[in-house]
Parts: structure tokens; sequence; C-alpha cells
């Protein structure tokens, strides 16, 4: 990722968690999150957004957002500002802010392996991430990585100790 380049984007952790907070704002369950070059594909699905009744109602939508370094310093920015002053900053998995919980520990994670491009998906709070990593001699690989519900929930629980 281009934090390690001199990109306006800070670290895994408070880059994953703002996208998260993104997430949790935006009802988005099942994610797929894709790296590109100046940015990252957010794809989730959510209950549609009709005020109307209709024979669809009840039903998931796909939802994709193309979102740029410019916006996801801006979503950092406002998580930014919102520390301390809220009820998100406490790990509630359960709640309404597990997607920002949730991806706040996986960008700990990735802070620790510095990967080259991350591909992300989420199934029921379970994640998998397939990284492109450096190997030894230069040389370059993915790697796939699994964190079950049950971990992601332990991660949360640990993480403020790990401050």
């Amino acid at each position: 990722m281009r934090i390690y380049e001199g990109s306006p984007r800070q670290d895994w952790a408070e880059v994953l968690r703002s996208i998260g907070a993104f997430a949790d704002r935006e009802v988005l369950k099942e994610l797929l999150l894709l790296e590109l070059d100046g940015g990252f594909i957010l794809q989730g699905l959510a209950l549609p957004q009709s005020g109307a009744w209709s024979e669809s109602s009840g039903t998931l939508a796909k939802r994709t957002y193309e979102l740029t370094d410019e916006q996801i310093a801006q979503l950092i920015e406002e998580r930014t500002a919102l520390r301390g002053t809220v009820a998100s900053d406490t790990p509630q998995a359960e709640v309404g802010n597990f997607q920002e919980q949730a991806m706040r520990v996986i960008g700990a994670y990735l802070d620790k392996h510095l990967p080259r491009d991350v591909f992300l998906f989420e199934q029921e709070g379970a994640f998998v991430l397939r990284l492109l990593t450096a190997g030894s001699g230069g040389t370059f690989g993915h790697q796939l990585v699994e964190f079950t519900r049950d971990d992601i929930l332990a991660m949360i629980e640990e993480a403020p100790s790990q401050r």
C-alpha cells in the first residue's frame, strides 16, 4: 500500500477502521475490499434505501463504492475528530460498529506484515485476506490469511491492551 511510500494514508489500522465505520454507517454486510493504486473498491450487501414499500422490500441489494485516497483521508479525519467522544471507541462487536472494530484489528495485523497489495472479503463476520508480500531475495508472492468470527471477536477484545 502506498502508506509506506509517502501516501496521505496513515496506516492500515486507521484506513481500515475508517472504511469499516463507513460500512457500518451504510449498513453493509458481506464486504469485499479491493485495493487500487489510488484508493479502494468496497462492495457489500445492504437493504435497499427506498422509502416506499415494495415487493422487494426486505431484500438485500449489492452496493459498490470507489473510495479514493482523498475520500479515505476525509473518512480518517471524521473518525479522528470523534475519537474519545463517542461509544464507538469501545469495542462492541455485537452492535453497530462491528465492521469498524473488525477492520481496525485486521489493519493492525497488516501493519505488522507490511503487504504490498490487499484483497479482503468478509462473510458472516469471518474474513479472508489475500496479501502480496515480499519474500526472501526481493521476490513477491501471495499469501492467504483467514480470521474466523471468533478470531475477530477475540482480537477486538484484546485490542485495548495492545495500545
